[in-house]
């Protein structure tokens, strides 16, 4: 049974709701896609200046393209009057600190006309980015909202950041990390279904270009067809999936996924007219990978595969690069005490969420290995509606998410009842 405590943070929960749901129709309308971002950060910094606390408009620091952790995307952006946002909530004295995290930028809609316009149906709310990540972005303000409705005031300081470029590697949190504050954890706010994730399995991206040689049809044999020399390289990263999924079998958080880690190829360009030989291929894809094997060891096994190339032509003009997605794997000791201060508020809000490893890639590596803080994963909504057309978050689990945040606290951050 719930304590007076529980009960008045129960109140303070219920009384945030229509605000908090308001909050994020308001958000949605944001077309918030990486690169513009920042009318959703000026917007929602006014509404975090509304709690108890400090905000700020973090600029990007200029040198972070030359940063190994940097991640380039297709079409690179520029970082001239852009922010990451935190509010910092200063505790009374004698407690842990506490980083939380999610970010503002979605992806894409295409062919979905009315995904930045909000809509509340049956329980759900609907549009862009109400799953990934803005319904987690809210919950955040929600559990901050109630405790400063209850009257709670933590021992610990929490500092909560809203980041900009997650949907491509991350680059948001790697600027909040270069010079910024540390915590005695990190939570970093997903769609996890409400389960609790202290492990996340990695990815990479690579490219695989191989040359050919470009004649006429008519003079086929004369020349050297780059997609037929593809065919032996897409047969050996096949191969190369099969061992990695048998070497990740059985590793700690990870063992309910049958098949934990993938290698997938994404894009494939070659050629440019039906009659020709392709003079040129190129691949690429991505690699899954989870805590077992480090980034550098997946890079090295990639490299070796296609040294064991047969063909003497495709060893010969054959080249490989990792240019963009580059997120290393991590794993938090499950028995850590966050971990547990989390599992607590959790099963005291009624709460059936489990912990393991989460097969997905976020920003809570950053915080792992560049913060050197234990990271956890956690939040409303299911990453199956993330990036979906329809994208939608239910309302009761932002709720129950809002209050085991606010319990989790009061836990681990300490608080005066």
């Amino acid at each position: 049974m719930p304590d007076r405590f529980q009960e008045r943070l129960m109140e303070a929960v219920r009384q945030s709701e229509e605000e908090s749901v308001g909050l994020l129709c308001d958000l949605i309308r944001y077309p918030s896609l990486p690169g513009e971002e920042e009318p959703a950060i000026r917007f929602l910094a006014g509404r975090f200046r509304a709690l108890s606390g400090e905000t700020s408009l973090l600029p990007i620091p200029p040198g972070i393209k030359e940063d190994p952790d940097y991640t380039f995307a297709e079409r690179e952006l520029h970082y001239e009057g852009r922010h990451n946002l935190a509010h910092t909530r200063k505790g009374g004295g004698q407690g842990r600190s506490l980083i939380m995290q999610s970010h503002v930028d979605v992806v894409p809609a295409v062919g979905w006309e009315e995904a930045f316009i909000p809509k509340v149906e049956a329980g759900k709310v609907f549009g862009r980015g109400a799953c990934d990540a803005k319904g987690q972005v809210v919950t955040l303000y929600w559990a901050l909202r109630a405790l400063d409705r209850a009257g709670v005031r933590l021992r610990g300081d929490v500092i909560t950041q809203i980041a900009i470029e997650e949907e491509f590697g991350g680059n948001g949190a790697l600027a909040l990390l270069m010079d910024g504050p540390r915590a005695d954890a990190a939570l970093i706010l997903e769609g996890t279904r409400l389960h609790i994730h202290p492990a996340n399995r990695g990815a990479i991206w690579f490219c695989i270009r191989v040359e050919g040689r470009s004649v006429h049809m008519g003079r086929k044999h004369e020349g050297i067809n780059a997609i037929e020399k593809s065919m032996e390289i897409i047969r050996l990263l096949q191969e190369y999936e099969i061992r990695l999924v048998a070497e990740s079998q059985g590793i700690p958080l990870f063992e309910r996924y049958e098949r934990p880690v993938q290698v997938n190829i994404g894009i494939m360009r070659a050629g440019d007219w039906p009659a020709t030989v392709p003079g040129s291929a190129v691949l690429e894809g991505g690699v899954g990978f989870l805590p077992n094997k480090p980034m550098s060891a997946i890079k090295t096994e990639m490299a070796s595969l296609l040294a064991s190339i047969r063909d003497p032509w495709t060893k010969e003009h054959i080249t490989l690069e990792f240019p963009k997605l580059h997120n290393d794997a991590y794993r938090t000791d499950p028995d850590h005490p966050s971990v547990s201060a989390l599992s607590e508020a959790c099963r005291s809000s009624g709460l059936p969420s489990e912990v393991f490893g989460w097969n997905v890639s976020c920003d809570a590596r950053l915080y792992h290995h560049r913060g050197q803080m234990p990271a956890i994963v956690f939040g409303p909504g299911d990453i199956a509606q993330a990036h979906a057309t329809g994208e939608s978050i239910e309302i009761a689990q932002m709720r129950d998410a809002a209050l085991a945040i606010a319990l989790f606290l009061t836990r681990w951050c300490g608080a005066g009842k």
